[in-house]
């Protein structure tokens, strides 16, 4: 669908430059744009390369198994199905400290990585398991302390304060995170 309705904006907004005379206009602010876009990327890839780093370095050393005993007793509750299995345990915990550190890009590899590991546990393998439910709700919401890639953002576009975001982050993502908790308790308890 979006495979249609992009190239025909494309047409119309060129159509509509050519007709009102803003060929010119047209062709600068596309030039701009990709320059803009293209700076964009470069200070972002920094920002991801350096967090991604630091999320590899700490899955080679013992961090990453003290965070995941931290993070254990949450993990125990919220998937009880995956009690026994430390691997998918580890797996989750990577992708929760990923999130809490605002690095959606680097959480989204380790969510597949867990999603994939928990459908192997997953005995039904047309349907979603209550685990792999509570994980998808879990990473919708992406509970963030620090939202680093949007402070990045912010920063490249020369905000005066980029970090201003963080409060704000913390009720939206606390407010999702429970209401998209409360809407899964609600679905589950109406399939029993």
């Amino acid at each position: 669908m979006l495979n249609t309705i992009w190239p025909i904006f494309i047409l119309i907004s060129f159509l509509y430059a050519i007709f009102a005379g803003n060929l010119e206009q047209l062709n600068s602010s596309i030039f701009a744009s990709t320059n803009d876009a293209i700076k964009l990327s470069i200070e972002l890839l920094g920002t991801m390369c350096l967090w991604n780093g630091i999320m590899q370095v700490a899955k080679k050393t013992s961090l990453i198994h003290k965070l995941t005993n931290f993070l254990n007793p949450i993990i125990k509750i919220l998937f009880p199905e995956m009690r026994k299995n430390k691997q998918i345990q580890q797996e989750i915990s990577m992708n929760m400290v990923a999130n809490i550190l605002g690095l959606g890009n680097a959480a989204t590899p380790l969510g597949l990585k867990a999603m994939k590991s928990m459908q192997k546990e997953n005995p039904q393998k047309d349907t979603l398991s209550n685990s792999m439910l509570v994980f998808i709700v879990l990473n919708t919401a992406s509970i963030q302390i620090i939202p680093t890639t949007v402070i990045a953002i912010r920063n490249s576009m020369g905000s005066s304060n980029p970090t201003s975001i963080v409060f704000p982050t913390w009720i939206a993502t606390i407010s999702a995170t429970t209401i998209r908790h409360y809407s899964y308790i609600v679905v589950i308890e109406s399939k029993t």
